[in-house]
Protein backbone atom coordinates (compact mmCIF):
# COMPACT_ATOMS: atom_id res chain seq x y z
CA UNK A 1 0.00 0.00 0.00
CA UNK A 2 1.13 3.58 -0.75
CA UNK A 3 2.26 5.93 2.33
CA UNK A 4 -0.82 8.00 2.71
CA UNK A 5 0.73 11.52 2.67
CA UNK A 6 2.57 11.05 -0.67
CA UNK A 7 -0.68 9.34 -2.28
CA UNK A 8 -2.05 12.81 -1.14
CA UNK A 9 0.05 15.49 -1.47
CA UNK A 10 2.47 13.88 -4.16
CA UNK A 11 -0.14 14.67 -7.04
CA UNK A 12 1.49 14.18 -10.81
CA UNK A 13 2.50 18.03 -11.08
CA UNK A 14 4.34 17.68 -7.90
CA UNK A 15 5.71 14.28 -8.54
CA UNK A 16 7.11 16.41 -12.08
CA UNK A 17 8.99 18.66 -10.05
CA UNK A 18 10.49 16.72 -7.61
CA UNK A 19 12.04 14.92 -11.18
CA UNK A 20 13.11 18.73 -12.60
CA UNK A 21 14.76 19.31 -9.10
CA UNK A 22 16.39 15.96 -9.26
CA UNK A 23 15.15 14.80 -5.58
CA UNK A 24 12.36 12.56 -6.65
CA UNK A 25 14.62 9.33 -6.00
CA UNK A 26 14.53 10.65 -2.40
CA UNK A 27 10.88 10.53 -1.80
CA UNK A 28 10.43 7.43 -4.15
CA UNK A 29 9.89 5.50 -0.37
CA UNK A 30 7.39 7.38 0.44
CA UNK A 31 5.42 5.20 -2.39
CA UNK A 32 5.24 2.07 -0.88
CA UNK A 33 5.81 -0.03 2.92
CA UNK A 34 4.10 -0.86 6.16
CA UNK A 35 4.18 2.86 7.47
CA UNK A 36 1.22 4.53 6.09
CA UNK A 37 0.99 7.81 7.93
CA UNK A 38 -2.81 7.94 8.99
CA UNK A 39 -2.78 5.90 12.07
CA UNK A 40 -1.89 8.39 15.40
CA UNK A 41 1.04 6.26 17.57
CA UNK A 42 1.94 7.28 20.93
CA UNK A 43 4.54 9.53 18.70
CA UNK A 44 2.31 11.63 17.29
CA UNK A 45 -0.27 11.69 20.47
CA UNK A 46 2.39 12.81 22.83
CA UNK A 47 3.72 15.43 20.24
CA UNK A 48 0.33 17.18 19.27
CA UNK A 49 -1.17 17.36 23.21
CA UNK A 50 2.33 18.91 24.06
CA UNK A 51 1.49 21.78 21.79
CA UNK A 52 -0.32 25.35 22.98
CA UNK A 53 -1.08 26.44 19.25
CA UNK A 54 -0.97 24.91 15.30
CA UNK A 55 -1.19 27.07 11.85
CA UNK A 56 -4.29 25.66 10.07
CA UNK A 57 -5.38 26.17 6.54
CA UNK A 58 -9.12 25.81 4.32
CA UNK A 59 -10.02 26.23 0.85
CA UNK A 60 -12.74 29.11 0.41
CA UNK A 61 -15.36 29.00 -1.98
CA UNK A 62 -13.43 31.46 -4.19
CA UNK A 63 -10.75 28.76 -4.32
CA UNK A 64 -8.38 30.82 -2.44
CA UNK A 65 -6.18 28.83 0.74
CA UNK A 66 -7.37 30.73 4.18
CA UNK A 67 -4.24 30.11 6.88
CA UNK A 68 -5.00 30.43 10.71
CA UNK A 69 -3.07 30.56 13.44
CA UNK A 70 -4.92 29.11 16.82
CA UNK A 71 -3.09 29.04 20.40
CA UNK A 72 -4.24 28.26 23.70
CA UNK A 73 -3.54 26.33 26.65
CA UNK A 74 -0.92 23.28 26.08
CA UNK A 75 -2.75 20.39 25.01
CA UNK A 76 -5.98 22.13 23.93
CA UNK A 77 -5.94 19.85 20.55
CA UNK A 78 -7.03 16.96 21.48
CA UNK A 79 -5.96 13.19 20.48
CA UNK A 80 -9.53 11.42 20.45
CA UNK A 81 -8.38 8.18 19.31
CA UNK A 82 -5.72 6.71 16.64
CA UNK A 83 -7.31 8.60 13.29
CA UNK A 84 -9.30 11.35 15.31
CA UNK A 85 -8.49 15.33 16.39
CA UNK A 86 -10.14 18.02 17.75
CA UNK A 87 -10.40 21.17 19.72
CA UNK A 88 -12.99 24.01 21.37
CA UNK A 89 -14.15 26.74 19.27
CA UNK A 90 -14.58 29.35 22.01
CA UNK A 91 -16.61 32.39 22.80
CA UNK A 92 -14.53 35.47 22.17
CA UNK A 93 -12.05 33.53 19.89
CA UNK A 94 -14.76 32.48 17.07
CA UNK A 95 -13.13 30.77 13.93
CA UNK A 96 -16.32 32.45 11.17
CA UNK A 97 -13.90 32.08 8.17
CA UNK A 98 -12.25 28.51 8.87
CA UNK A 99 -16.09 27.16 9.95
CA UNK A 100 -17.22 28.85 6.61
CA UNK A 101 -14.84 27.47 4.38
CA UNK A 102 -15.52 23.44 6.19
CA UNK A 103 -19.20 24.43 4.94
CA UNK A 104 -18.34 23.81 1.05
CA UNK A 105 -14.76 22.29 1.35
CA UNK A 106 -13.88 20.03 4.17
CA UNK A 107 -10.49 19.76 3.59
CA UNK A 108 -7.87 21.38 5.76
CA UNK A 109 -4.46 21.02 6.82
CA UNK A 110 -2.42 21.22 9.86
CA UNK A 111 1.48 22.17 11.07
CA UNK A 112 2.25 21.52 14.36
CA UNK A 113 5.82 23.39 15.24
CA UNK A 114 7.91 22.44 18.55
CA UNK A 115 10.51 25.47 17.74
CA UNK A 116 12.98 24.59 20.64
CA UNK A 117 13.69 21.28 19.18
CA UNK A 118 13.04 22.34 15.58
CA UNK A 119 10.46 19.71 15.07
CA UNK A 120 7.30 19.58 12.37
CA UNK A 121 4.16 17.76 12.27
CA UNK A 122 2.27 18.00 9.23
CA UNK A 123 -1.29 16.84 9.00
CA UNK A 124 -4.35 16.30 6.59
CA UNK A 125 -7.85 15.81 7.14
CA UNK A 126 -11.25 16.38 7.06
CA UNK A 127 -13.61 18.73 9.29
CA UNK A 128 -16.50 17.93 11.10
CA UNK A 129 -18.34 21.13 12.71
CA UNK A 130 -19.83 19.76 16.13
CA UNK A 131 -22.77 21.85 17.13
CA UNK A 132 -23.84 22.75 20.62
CA UNK A 133 -26.68 20.07 20.87
CA UNK A 134 -24.10 17.64 20.82
CA UNK A 135 -23.08 17.57 24.65
CA UNK A 136 -21.51 14.26 24.56
CA UNK A 137 -18.95 15.34 22.04
CA UNK A 138 -18.14 18.84 23.29
CA UNK A 139 -17.05 17.24 26.69
CA UNK A 140 -14.31 15.90 24.83
CA UNK A 141 -13.04 18.73 23.72
CA UNK A 142 -13.72 21.47 26.88
CA UNK A 143 -10.46 22.56 28.93
CA UNK A 144 -10.37 22.49 32.29
CA UNK A 145 -9.90 25.62 33.95
CA UNK A 146 -10.97 27.66 31.26
CA UNK A 147 -13.77 29.91 31.58
CA UNK A 148 -15.15 30.64 27.99
CA UNK A 149 -17.97 29.12 26.27
CA UNK A 150 -17.94 26.73 24.18
CA UNK A 151 -19.59 27.64 21.07
CA UNK A 152 -18.52 24.76 18.72
CA UNK A 153 -16.44 21.90 18.40
CA UNK A 154 -14.03 21.27 15.24
CA UNK A 155 -13.41 17.59 14.81
CA UNK A 156 -10.91 16.47 12.82
CA UNK A 157 -10.66 13.26 10.98
CA UNK A 158 -6.92 12.25 9.77
CA UNK A 159 -6.42 11.41 6.52
CA UNK A 160 -2.26 11.73 6.38
CA UNK A 161 0.33 13.26 7.77
CA UNK A 162 4.36 13.53 7.79
CA UNK A 163 6.86 14.52 9.74
CA UNK A 164 9.41 17.80 8.24
CA UNK A 165 12.94 17.76 8.36
CA UNK A 166 14.50 20.07 10.53
CA UNK A 167 16.76 21.65 8.79
CA UNK A 168 15.11 24.89 8.13
CA UNK A 169 13.57 25.48 11.59
CA UNK A 170 14.60 28.53 13.16
CA UNK A 171 14.52 27.62 16.91
CA UNK A 172 12.87 29.85 19.42
CA UNK A 173 12.08 30.11 22.91
CA UNK A 174 9.32 30.62 25.20
CA UNK A 175 10.15 32.77 28.86
CA UNK A 176 9.58 29.30 30.08
CA UNK A 177 11.99 27.89 28.40
CA UNK A 178 14.71 30.78 29.00
CA UNK A 179 13.78 30.34 32.86
CA UNK A 180 14.30 26.86 32.86
CA UNK A 181 18.03 27.09 31.27
CA UNK A 182 18.82 29.80 33.34
CA UNK A 183 17.54 28.65 36.83
CA UNK A 184 20.67 25.99 37.26
CA UNK A 185 23.14 29.83 37.12
CA UNK A 186 20.45 31.29 39.07
CA UNK A 187 20.62 28.47 41.79
CA UNK A 188 24.66 28.57 42.01
CA UNK A 189 24.99 32.45 41.72
CA UNK A 190 23.21 32.10 45.00
CA UNK A 191 25.45 29.61 46.41
CA UNK A 192 28.84 31.21 45.25
CA UNK A 193 27.39 35.07 46.74
CA UNK A 194 26.80 33.05 50.19
CA UNK A 195 30.35 31.34 50.12
CA UNK A 196 32.15 34.90 49.39
CA UNK A 197 34.25 35.21 52.79
CA UNK A 198 34.26 31.90 53.54
CA UNK A 199 37.68 29.51 54.03
CA UNK A 200 36.46 27.04 51.31
CA UNK A 201 35.59 29.93 49.00
CA UNK A 202 35.68 28.76 45.20
CA UNK A 203 37.79 31.99 44.89
CA UNK A 204 40.74 30.38 46.07
CA UNK A 205 40.57 26.96 43.56
CA UNK A 206 43.67 25.94 42.56
CA UNK A 207 43.46 21.94 42.52
CA UNK A 208 45.18 19.05 40.50
CA UNK A 209 48.65 17.50 40.06
CA UNK A 210 48.55 17.27 36.59
CA UNK A 211 51.32 18.19 34.20
CA UNK A 212 49.35 20.50 32.17
CA UNK A 213 47.77 23.70 34.01
CA UNK A 214 45.18 25.21 32.59
CA UNK A 215 42.41 28.08 33.85
CA UNK A 216 38.70 28.37 33.29
CA UNK A 217 37.87 31.33 31.26
CA UNK A 218 34.06 30.65 30.35
CA UNK A 219 31.29 28.68 31.20
CA UNK A 220 27.70 28.18 29.34
CA UNK A 221 24.98 26.25 30.52
CA UNK A 222 24.53 23.96 27.31
CA UNK A 223 21.27 22.11 28.75
CA UNK A 224 19.19 20.77 31.94
CA UNK A 225 22.30 19.85 34.14
CA UNK A 226 24.64 20.55 31.60
CA UNK A 227 27.38 22.95 32.07
CA UNK A 228 30.40 24.00 29.61
CA UNK A 229 33.72 25.11 30.57
CA UNK A 230 36.58 26.73 28.74
CA UNK A 231 39.97 25.98 29.50
CA UNK A 232 43.10 27.69 28.32
CA UNK A 233 46.41 27.82 28.45
CA UNK A 234 46.96 30.25 31.79
CA UNK A 235 49.80 32.47 29.35
CA UNK A 236 47.28 32.41 26.37
CA UNK A 237 50.08 29.46 24.46
CA UNK A 238 48.67 27.29 22.17
CA UNK A 239 47.19 23.68 23.81
CA UNK A 240 48.39 20.13 23.42
CA UNK A 241 47.01 19.26 19.66
CA UNK A 242 44.34 16.59 20.15
CA UNK A 243 42.52 13.85 17.98
CA UNK A 244 38.60 13.46 17.86
CA UNK A 245 37.76 11.25 21.02
CA UNK A 246 40.53 12.83 23.59
CA UNK A 247 39.48 13.02 27.04
CA UNK A 248 41.20 15.47 30.43
CA UNK A 249 41.58 13.97 33.62
CA UNK A 250 40.42 16.87 35.56
CA UNK A 251 40.62 17.13 39.77
CA UNK A 252 37.62 17.21 42.09
CA UNK A 253 37.36 16.94 45.69
CA UNK A 254 34.84 14.31 47.38
CA UNK A 255 33.30 14.39 50.79
CA UNK A 256 36.20 13.26 52.43
CA UNK A 257 38.31 15.53 51.12
CA UNK A 258 40.51 13.71 48.97
CA UNK A 259 41.46 15.33 45.54
CA UNK A 260 40.41 12.49 43.05
CA UNK A 261 40.38 12.66 39.12
CA UNK A 262 37.23 12.36 36.73
CA UNK A 263 37.81 11.81 33.01
CA UNK A 264 35.92 14.01 30.26
CA UNK A 265 35.67 14.14 26.70
CA UNK A 266 37.46 16.90 24.89
CA UNK A 267 34.30 18.39 23.20
CA UNK A 268 35.77 21.46 21.55
CA UNK A 269 36.45 21.24 17.58
CA UNK A 270 39.88 19.10 17.65
CA UNK A 271 41.56 22.02 15.30
CA UNK A 272 41.08 24.20 17.73
CA UNK A 273 44.84 25.03 19.80
CA UNK A 274 43.36 27.87 21.95
CA UNK A 275 40.93 26.43 23.80
CA UNK A 276 39.33 22.86 25.42
CA UNK A 277 35.62 22.72 26.42
CA UNK A 278 34.38 19.77 28.30
CA UNK A 279 30.61 19.15 28.74
CA UNK A 280 29.56 18.12 32.51
CA UNK A 281 26.33 16.78 33.49
CA UNK A 282 25.39 17.08 37.15
CA UNK A 283 24.68 13.74 37.97
CA UNK A 284 22.47 13.96 41.30
CA UNK A 285 23.21 10.11 41.86
CA UNK A 286 26.43 9.91 40.90
CA UNK A 287 30.10 10.02 43.24
CA UNK A 288 29.69 13.55 43.84
CA UNK A 289 32.19 14.60 40.95
CA UNK A 290 29.96 16.21 38.70
CA UNK A 291 28.16 18.13 41.95
CA UNK A 292 31.28 19.07 43.02
CA UNK A 293 32.72 20.44 39.82
CA UNK A 294 29.42 22.60 39.00
CA UNK A 295 29.41 23.63 42.76
CA UNK A 296 33.27 25.28 42.67
CA UNK A 297 34.69 25.77 39.21
CA UNK A 298 34.41 28.81 38.39
CA UNK A 299 35.93 31.62 36.38
CA UNK A 300 39.64 32.23 36.59
CA UNK A 301 39.59 28.64 38.67
CA UNK A 302 43.51 26.83 38.12
CA UNK A 303 43.80 22.66 37.14
CA UNK A 304 46.35 21.41 36.65
CA UNK A 305 45.08 18.32 34.35
CA UNK A 306 46.23 15.25 33.15
CA UNK A 307 45.64 14.74 29.27
CA UNK A 308 45.10 14.83 26.56
CA UNK A 309 44.49 11.16 26.46
CA UNK A 310 42.81 9.05 23.72
CA UNK A 311 41.18 5.82 24.17
CA UNK A 312 38.91 6.35 21.61
CA UNK A 313 40.42 7.52 18.38
CA UNK A 314 38.88 8.19 14.92
CA UNK A 315 40.01 6.55 12.24
CA UNK A 316 42.73 9.01 10.12
CA UNK A 317 41.34 8.45 6.33
CA UNK A 318 38.21 9.90 4.81
CA UNK A 319 36.42 6.23 5.35
CA UNK A 320 32.81 6.64 5.63
CA UNK A 321 31.29 6.79 9.45
CA UNK A 322 28.13 5.59 11.16
CA UNK A 323 28.22 8.26 14.65
CA UNK A 324 25.84 7.41 17.70
CA UNK A 325 25.41 8.96 20.99
CA UNK A 326 23.04 8.99 23.43
CA UNK A 327 22.66 11.96 25.88
CA UNK A 328 26.06 12.94 27.37
CA UNK A 329 27.88 11.03 25.09
CA UNK A 330 27.62 13.35 22.10
CA UNK A 331 30.76 14.98 23.46
CA UNK A 332 33.50 12.74 22.41
CA UNK A 333 30.92 12.22 19.37
CA UNK A 334 30.88 16.01 18.06
CA UNK A 335 34.30 16.51 17.62
CA UNK A 336 34.34 13.04 15.47
CA UNK A 337 31.71 14.59 12.96
CA UNK A 338 33.40 17.98 12.81
CA UNK A 339 36.48 15.83 11.88
CA UNK A 340 35.04 13.79 9.42
CA UNK A 341 33.31 17.00 7.90
CA UNK A 342 36.80 18.95 7.44
CA UNK A 343 38.53 15.89 5.80
CA UNK A 344 34.64 15.52 3.45
CA UNK A 345 34.35 12.48 4.37
CA UNK A 346 30.61 10.48 4.31
CA UNK A 347 28.85 10.07 7.72
CA UNK A 348 25.81 10.15 9.64
CA UNK A 349 25.65 11.27 13.24
CA UNK A 350 22.44 10.24 15.25
CA UNK A 351 21.83 11.83 19.10
CA UNK A 352 19.53 10.22 21.27
CA UNK A 353 18.14 11.63 24.86
CA UNK A 354 15.44 11.37 26.85
CA UNK A 355 14.11 15.17 26.53
CA UNK A 356 15.40 18.14 24.23
CA UNK A 357 16.29 20.24 27.17
CA UNK A 358 18.39 17.95 28.18
CA UNK A 359 20.62 17.33 24.96
CA UNK A 360 23.74 19.03 25.20
CA UNK A 361 24.44 21.12 21.78
CA UNK A 362 21.34 19.92 19.92
CA UNK A 363 20.76 23.19 18.49
CA UNK A 364 24.03 23.49 17.14
CA UNK A 365 24.23 20.22 16.10
CA UNK A 366 21.25 20.30 13.64
CA UNK A 367 22.48 23.73 12.09
CA UNK A 368 26.05 22.34 11.61
CA UNK A 369 24.98 19.23 9.87
CA UNK A 370 21.76 19.61 8.50
CA UNK A 371 20.36 16.75 6.83
CA UNK A 372 23.62 14.47 8.27
CA UNK A 373 22.39 14.67 11.93
CA UNK A 374 19.20 12.88 13.25
CA UNK A 375 18.11 13.43 17.00
CA UNK A 376 15.79 11.47 19.07
CA UNK A 377 13.82 12.55 21.73
CA UNK A 378 12.07 10.48 23.65
CA UNK A 379 9.74 12.65 25.41
CA UNK A 380 8.09 13.30 21.95
CA UNK A 381 7.95 9.48 21.20
CA UNK A 382 10.93 9.29 19.26
CA UNK A 383 12.88 6.04 19.26
CA UNK A 384 16.64 5.43 17.40
CA UNK A 385 16.19 1.65 15.38
CA UNK A 386 19.56 0.41 15.29
CA UNK A 387 18.68 -2.44 13.28
CA UNK A 388 17.08 0.45 10.75
CA UNK A 389 20.48 2.53 10.71
CA UNK A 390 23.20 -0.07 10.72
CA UNK A 391 21.80 -1.91 8.28
CA UNK A 392 22.01 1.06 5.84
CA UNK A 393 25.75 1.48 6.45
CA UNK A 394 28.01 1.72 3.76
CA UNK A 395 29.90 -1.91 4.00
CA UNK A 396 33.23 0.07 4.84
CA UNK A 397 31.67 2.25 7.78
CA UNK A 398 33.83 2.69 11.11
CA UNK A 399 30.97 2.45 13.27
CA UNK A 400 31.38 5.06 16.66
CA UNK A 401 29.32 4.96 19.59
CA UNK A 402 28.89 6.59 23.26
CA UNK A 403 26.61 6.42 25.56
CA UNK A 404 24.63 4.60 28.25
CA UNK A 405 25.38 0.70 28.46
CA UNK A 406 21.97 -0.21 27.15
CA UNK A 407 22.91 1.89 24.13
CA UNK A 408 26.19 0.92 23.57
CA UNK A 409 25.45 -2.76 24.07
CA UNK A 410 22.22 -2.63 21.80
CA UNK A 411 24.35 -1.10 18.83
CA UNK A 412 27.15 -3.83 19.26
CA UNK A 413 24.68 -6.70 19.12
CA UNK A 414 22.84 -5.66 16.51
CA UNK A 415 25.93 -5.18 14.41
CA UNK A 416 26.99 -8.76 15.38
CA UNK A 417 22.96 -9.85 14.27
CA UNK A 418 23.61 -8.24 11.15
CA UNK A 419 27.58 -9.65 10.55
CA UNK A 420 28.93 -6.49 10.89
CA UNK A 421 32.74 -6.91 11.92
CA UNK A 422 33.02 -6.14 15.78
CA UNK A 423 36.03 -4.56 14.76
CA UNK A 424 34.25 -1.82 12.88
CA UNK A 425 32.21 -0.87 15.93
CA UNK A 426 34.34 1.40 18.20
CA UNK A 427 32.47 2.50 21.53
CA UNK A 428 33.38 4.01 24.78
CA UNK A 429 31.49 4.40 28.14
CA UNK A 430 31.09 7.65 29.75
CA UNK A 431 30.49 5.85 33.33
CA UNK A 432 31.31 3.22 35.19
CA UNK A 433 27.77 1.71 36.05
CA UNK A 434 27.96 -1.54 37.10
CA UNK A 435 25.55 -3.87 34.27
CA UNK A 436 21.83 -4.84 35.35
CA UNK A 437 22.97 -8.57 35.34
CA UNK A 438 25.65 -8.22 37.46
CA UNK A 439 26.24 -11.50 40.31
CA UNK A 440 27.80 -11.07 43.04
CA UNK A 441 31.12 -12.84 43.17
CA UNK A 442 34.25 -13.88 45.55
CA UNK A 443 37.80 -12.80 44.46
CA UNK A 444 40.88 -14.39 46.22
CA UNK A 445 44.16 -12.13 45.71
CA UNK A 446 46.39 -15.11 45.05
CA UNK A 447 49.71 -12.49 46.84
CA UNK A 448 47.77 -11.96 49.96
CA UNK A 449 45.61 -14.71 50.22
CA UNK A 450 42.76 -11.99 50.93
CA UNK A 451 39.44 -12.74 49.79
CA UNK A 452 37.30 -9.81 48.65
CA UNK A 453 33.30 -10.57 48.53
CA UNK A 454 32.34 -8.13 45.28
CA UNK A 455 28.66 -7.29 45.54
CA UNK A 456 26.35 -6.64 42.76
CA UNK A 457 26.41 -2.81 43.02
CA UNK A 458 30.27 -2.70 42.98
CA UNK A 459 33.29 -3.62 40.66
CA UNK A 460 35.47 -5.29 41.45
CA UNK A 461 38.42 -2.91 41.23
CA UNK A 462 36.48 -0.78 43.73
CA UNK A 463 35.68 -4.03 45.49
CA UNK A 464 39.83 -4.77 45.72
CA UNK A 465 40.45 -0.72 46.59
CA UNK A 466 38.24 -0.69 49.19
CA UNK A 467 40.10 -3.51 50.97
CA UNK A 468 42.89 -0.82 51.16
CA UNK A 469 44.75 -2.81 47.93
CA UNK A 470 46.08 -0.53 45.48
CA UNK A 471 46.32 -1.58 41.81
CA UNK A 472 46.53 0.98 39.21
CA UNK A 473 44.01 2.15 37.13
CA UNK A 474 42.81 5.41 35.16
CA UNK A 475 39.43 5.05 33.14
CA UNK A 476 37.69 3.05 35.37
CA UNK A 477 35.66 1.98 32.01
CA UNK A 478 37.50 -0.57 30.30
CA UNK A 479 39.29 1.36 28.14
CA UNK A 480 42.81 2.04 28.75
CA UNK A 481 44.04 -1.80 30.31
CA UNK A 482 45.78 0.21 32.70
CA UNK A 483 44.34 -1.69 35.58
CA UNK A 484 44.54 -4.81 33.71
CA UNK A 485 45.53 -8.11 35.83
CA UNK A 486 46.35 -11.55 35.36
CA UNK A 487 43.59 -14.77 36.28
CA UNK A 488 45.16 -17.27 37.80
CA UNK A 489 41.46 -19.44 38.11
CA UNK A 490 38.35 -19.03 37.34
CA UNK A 491 36.59 -17.28 33.79
CA UNK A 492 36.29 -13.29 33.60
CA UNK A 493 33.32 -12.18 31.88
CA UNK A 494 35.10 -9.91 29.80
CA UNK A 495 32.86 -6.59 29.48
CA UNK A 496 36.07 -4.04 28.42
CA UNK A 497 37.07 -3.33 24.91
CA UNK A 498 40.94 -2.91 25.38
CA UNK A 499 42.30 -6.18 25.42
CA UNK A 500 42.83 -8.15 22.42
CA UNK A 501 41.75 -11.44 22.11
CA UNK A 502 45.29 -13.09 22.66
CA UNK A 503 45.44 -10.75 26.11
CA UNK A 504 42.30 -12.52 27.13
CA UNK A 505 42.52 -15.97 26.13
CA UNK A 506 46.74 -16.89 26.00
CA UNK A 507 47.90 -14.27 28.36
CA UNK A 508 44.50 -14.61 30.88
CA UNK A 509 44.12 -10.95 31.53
CA UNK A 510 41.39 -8.69 32.57
CA UNK A 511 40.19 -4.97 33.48
CA UNK A 512 38.29 -5.64 36.53
CA UNK A 513 36.79 -2.38 36.88
CA UNK A 514 33.91 -3.05 33.93
CA UNK A 515 34.39 -6.98 33.90
CA UNK A 516 33.17 -9.62 36.03
CA UNK A 517 33.01 -13.15 36.52
CA UNK A 518 31.16 -16.10 34.42
CA UNK A 519 30.99 -18.26 37.18
CA UNK A 520 30.89 -17.37 41.15
CA UNK A 521 34.74 -16.94 41.56
CA UNK A 522 38.16 -15.11 40.45
CA UNK A 523 41.62 -16.24 41.48
CA UNK A 524 43.67 -12.48 40.78
CA UNK A 525 47.64 -12.40 40.72
CA UNK A 526 47.44 -9.41 42.80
Amino acid sequence: MPHKFAEIAFTRNVRQVQEQMGSRAGYSSMDSGPDHNYVISDRERAFIEARDSFYMASVSETEWPYLQHRGGPAGFMKVLDESTIGFADYSGNRQYVTTGNVVNNDRISLFFMDYPNRTRLKLLGRMEIVGPGDTERLSQLEDDGYRARVERGMIIHVEAFDWNCPQHITPRYTESDVAALIEPLRSENGRLKAAVGKASTVSELNIGQGELELIITGIRQLADNVRAYELRDPSGADLPEVEPGAHLQVPVQVESGVIEIRRYSIASNPSRRDAYEIAIRREPEGGGGSRWIHQHYHLGAILRVFGPINHFGLHSDRKSAILIAGGIGITPIKPMAQALRDRGAVFELHYAGRSGQGMAYLDRLRREFGNRFTSYIGENGERMNSEGVLAEAPADAEIYVCGPVKLIEDVRGTAKRLGIDESRVNFERFDSSVEDDARPVEVTLARSGLMVSVTPDQTILDAILDASVNIPSSCRVGQCRSCAVTVLDGEPDHRDSALTSDERSIEHRMCPCVSRAKGESLVLDV
